[in-house]
């Protein structure tokens, strides 16, 4: 892969990270709950599927899911269900006063396994990296340094883009003073979590 390739690559990875979607919202929501040092664990189980998922193309067993109903419309109705059940879950959560000192302290283990979930159940992803990811691939060399290339490149900017969220959701527990505005947040992110239940139940394959 020559520079000029990998630098079109890293622009490309940053547009992706940057644009808004189940991830983000995750971990927006676990830095509000979690501050930023706990709800970054979230990141990490996006970091994990999104590496699981490039796997997935380079062994060529994404171009089978691509063109597989059943196994998009499983990955994708899993999908659904598990981001409205984050849905009810933050819609729910009882209102309290949240401090540095008082905020929940949330499992590293759990956190982990849910961004890796919220990301690997979104079937889109994969025909995206499918999609996009060849095109930067130069077929005279050899492809598993390129893939791993590539799985870095996107790894380490998307780790920065979630910390961004991350971190600016847990600044703002400092403007959280009543149980009021705790309960229009988790009511907020509850609203976010279902839009995206919503936009992946629309999502058609290609």
């Amino acid at each position: 892969m020559s520079i000029e390739t990998w630098l079109a690559f890293f622009v490309a990875c940053w547009l992706i990270s940057l644009s808004p979607g189940a991830g983000a919202v995750a971990s927006m929501a676990s830095g509000m709950n979690y501050g930023f040092a706990r709800g970054y664990w979230n990141a990490l189980g996006l970091q994990l599927a999104l590496v699981l998922q490039i796997v997935i193309v380079a062994a060529g067993v994404g171009a089978l899911l691509a063109t597989s109903a059943l196994a998009f419309a499983l990955i994708k109705w899993f999908g659904v269900l598990y981001l409205l059940y984050l849905a009810i879950r933050q819609w729910r959560a009882p209102a309290q006063t949240m401090t540095l000192e008082h905020r929940p302290i949330g499992r590293p283990l759990s956190l982990v396994l849910r961004g890796f979930v919220i990301n690997f159940s979104n079937p889109k992803a994969i025909i995206f990296i499918l999609a996009v990811l060849p095109q930067f691939l130069d077929p005279g060399r050899p492809m598993l340094m390129q893939y791993l290339i590539m799985a870095v490149t996107m790894v380490a900017v998307d780790l920065v883009v979630m910390a961004g969220y991350t971190g600016l959701a847990a600044k703002a527990l400092r403007l959280l003073n009543s149980p009021q505005q705790q309960r229009l947040l988790n009511r907020s992110f509850g609203v976010m979590f279902g839009v995206a239940a919503g936009l992946l139940a629309t999502v058609r394959r290609v």
